[in-house]
C-alpha cells in the first residue's frame, strides 16, 4: 500500500534513509551520513512530499519529492529487489510529466535501476560535500 507519510513516522523514514545510505554509499565515510541525520529529520523530509510503501503496518520504504525533483527513494535492505522501489517510482510518475534526480556514479545498483525505469543521464556533476561524481538523471512522460 502506498500512502502519504504521517509526521509521527519521520524517525522511521530517517532510519530507513540512514541504514540504506550506509549500504548503498559505502564509498562515503559513515560519519558523513551520521552527521546528516538531524538535517534529514528537521529540514529535508519536512520540506518534501513523502509517500511510504507499507505492508501489515510496517513501512518498507519511502519516496520524497520536491516539486519535480526526486530527493529520496529508499527501501529497507530486507525488502530490496522485491519491486517496491519501482512501485513507488511508478506511483510518482503518474503525477508528474518530468522527474529529475541526482545519484552517485559509484552507486551502480541505483544508476541501473533508474536507467531500467526510463531515466536518462543528462550530465555528470561533482557533489561538493563528498567530492564524489554524480549523475543528473531525468525522466519525461512522452505519452501526454
Amino acid at each position: 500500500m502506498i500512502r502519504e507519510y504521517r509526521k509521527a513516522e519521520i524517525d522511521i523514514l530517517v532510519d530507513i534513509w540512514y541504514q540504506s545510505s550506509l549500504i548503498a554509499h559505502d564509498f562515503i565515510d559513515k560519519d558523513y551520513w551520521k552527521s546528516k541525520r538531524e538535517e534529514m529529520k528537521e529540514k529535508y523530509l519536512p520540506m518534501s512530499e513523502n509517500y511510504v510503501i507499507s505492508k501489515n503496518a510496517e513501512i518498507m520504504g519511502f519516496i520524497s519529492m520536491v516539486d519535480n525533483y526526486l530527493a529520496a527513494l529508499f527501501i529497507k535492505a530486507k525488502y530490496q529487489g522485491e519491486g517496491h522501489g519501482k512501485e513507488l517510482l511508478n506511483f510518482i510518475k503518474k503525477h508528474r510529466k518530468n522527474i529529475q534526480l541526482k545519484v552517485f556514479k559509484k552507486n551502480n545498483k541505483a544508476v541501473n535501476f533508474y536507467l531500467r525505469n526510463g531515466f536518462v543521464i543528462k550530465e555528470e556533476l561533482l557533489d561538493e560535500e563528498t567530492s564524489e561524481k554524480e549523475f543528473l538523471m531525468e525522466w519525461e512522460d512522452n505519452s501526454k
